[in-house]
């Protein structure tokens, strides 16, 4: 056992003995596997299920914090560390006091660790068991992360729950290397915690890995539980894996991951996605899909996903989806959001992403609504099959 090692289960041992004081999380009700549930931050309550609209950068693309709050109705969303790191840099936020003062964002916020955009840069990086040396995508300068750097990150930002820093290993990898891959990120997760400076302010969650293979997830899963983090990401999905593996997957992990603890199954999806893992003790989301697709001209609705750039909606002056009661929806029509992509102007994709943001929430909180009254499988067994296809 090395000295680090040495302190960090003495430091475990007196968290045993004053008990879990970490508790964020109330699970309200189930219906079948699904989970309604508070996860409760310096920044306020979250109810889940949730979606959270990722602003890499410190801010959603083409919306702002007004549009977030009044228009999509989000709860919480997603900054990222290795680029918030790369620019503007930490420290700057750090001295603005932290990202929620510098975006004027005052909901609750969470940063992933990086893990996944430094597994992303896969001929610009070295990954050692000290950490991960890498290239800035921007510039070509040389970092190196380790799992006491990423918290360092992210506790200068402030988020209001924060990832331990993991190996994603690659879509498809050998049993063998996603084995070696895990054994690197539950050491890291160690030494993570270890050096988290404000777990009363700041929830630090643990990473589950271990690719496709069960075993791994459930030995991942196990020892991350002995860590006792006050909640659990699941890493390594919709990287390249069939959905039903994905799924697989998640059922398997419902079995296994606390029930008094939040569940954050990290990049998924689209919305059948989120209703299919929903199903599955998932309790938060998040995925650039609905913001990208959007300003893109690709829209998701309740009946399906429109292509509001096709010629059939030049004539067509009904709102995207006539029950919705987003900004978007209420104000403009088909015909008129589509002539803003023809010429490209920039509230196309604002309005666009106001929807399709606003859909998703709306879609989770119908979801939670459910849950609470216990018919979820016959909310899903409704939208089953058409979320995803093309409208027609």
């Amino acid at each position: 056992m090395t000295f680090r090692e040495f302190i960090f289960e003495i430091h475990q041992l007196n968290n045993m003995k004053q008990g879990d004081n970490m508790s964020i999380f109330k699970l309200e009700a189930k219906s079948g596997n699904a989970r309604a549930g508070i996860v409760k931050t310096p920044h306020g309550e979250i109810k889940t299920p949730i979606f959270m609209p990722v602003g890499t950068r410190g801010t959603v693309k083409t919306l702002t914090p007004k549009n977030l709050h009044d228009d999509v109705k989000a709860q919480i969303i997603l900054g990222n560390t290795y680029h918030l790191y790369l620019r503007p840099g930490h420290e700057l936020i750090k001295k603005a006091g932290g990202l929620h003062s510098f975006m004027n964002w005052q909901k609750p916020i969470l940063t992933d660790s990086g893990g996944f955009q430094v597994m992303s840069l896969s001929d610009l990086r070295k990954i050692t068991p000290e950490g991960v040396k890498f290239q800035s995508h921007i510039d070509g300068s040389y970092h190196f992360f380790t799992p006491e750097k990423v918290i360092e990150i992210q506790n200068a930002i402030g988020a209001d729950i924060i990832m331990s820093f993991d190996e994603c290993p690659p879509f498809p990898a050998t049993k063998k290397y996603v084995a070696d891959s895990l054994q690197t990120t539950l050491k890291w997760a160690k030494r993570g915690k270890l050096a988290h400076k404000f777990p009363e302010k700041q929830s630090l969650f643990g990473i589950v890995q271990g690719g496709i293979y069960e075993d791994l997830r459930e030995e991942s899963a196990k020892k991350l539980m002995e860590m006792n983090f006050p909640g659990y990401s699941i890493g390594g999905l919709a990287v390249g894996e069939n959905k039903e593996d994905m799924l697989r997957i998640t059922k398997f992990l419902d079995s296994i991951l606390p029930q008094n603890k939040p569940r954050y199954l990290m990049g998924v999806g689209t919305p059948q996605d989120l209703l299919d893992n929903i199903a599955n003790g998932v309790d938060m989301f998040d995925c650039v899909m609905p913001t990208r697709n959007a300003r893109k001209g690709t829209i998701f609705t309740r009946n399906g996903k429109m292509i509001i750039k096709s010629a059939r909606y030049k004539e067509d002056f009904r709102p995207i989806d006539a029950e919705c009661e987003c900004y978007a929806c209420q104000n403009f029509s088909r015909a008129y959001i589509r002539h803003l992509f023809n010429v490209n102007e920039f509230l196309a994709m604002q309005l666009a992403s106001i929807h399709s943001l606003h859909f998703y929430l709306e879609l989770v909180t119908d979801a939670r609504n459910a849950i609470l009254a216990n018919n979820f499988a016959t909310f899903k067994k409704s939208f089953d099959g058409k979320l995803d296809e093309k409208m027609v």
